[in-house]
């Protein structure tokens, strides 16, 4: 069995995906919050009880989901990249460990959202023929190095066939 990649992640993922977890937990809590508001103004049928209970028990899943899920995704995301193969590991129940020809890359790209701009960090998307695979949370700077190595990568890969 091969060795696990050995690069990392930013640090600054965590930070940064623990803000994108919350504002889609934020949005779950939305669906409460309407059917309080359908209950208080007397057109729903459900119980207070069974609305409160859903309402605690998203709150606490979402706390905890915030919390852990992101520094668990962290330390379980790592890759490696060579003149032959992409290899990447993610996963945080199962870890999927991924091999991507560098002969089979098309275009890589990088991109950035806001939550990623304001932590300074970037993903990569590497596209090949069959499907698109993504580095997420690299630092600015090492996403274009990263990207720039697979575009040379690929480039002498295919003056090689």
């Amino acid at each position: 069995m091969r060795t696990s990649p050995k690069n990392k992640l930013s640090a600054s993922a965590v930070k940064a995906w623990r803000i994108s977890t919350l504002l889609f937990m934020l949005f779950l809590l939305s669906i409460p919050l309407f059917l309080w508001m359908y209950h208080y103004f007397g057109a729903g049928t459900l119980s207070v009880w069974v609305i409160l209970a859903l309402t605690i028990s998203l709150v606490i899943i979402s706390g905890l989901v915030v919390l852990f899920v992101p520094e668990i995704r962290w330390r379980r995301w790592s890759y490696q990249i060579d003149e032959h193969e992409i290899d990447l590991q993610s996963g945080i129940l199962i870890v999927t460990r991924t091999l991507v020809p560098v002969k089979r890359v098309q275009h890589v790209d990088t991109r950035q959202g806001p939550i990623l701009r304001s932590y300074g960090l970037a993903d990569v998307t590497i596209s090949t023929a069959a499907t698109t695979h993504r580095i997420p949370a690299l630092e600015e700077e090492t996403a274009d190095a990263v990207r720039d190595r697979i575009s040379k990568f690929a480039r002498l890969a295919k003056e090689d066939v």
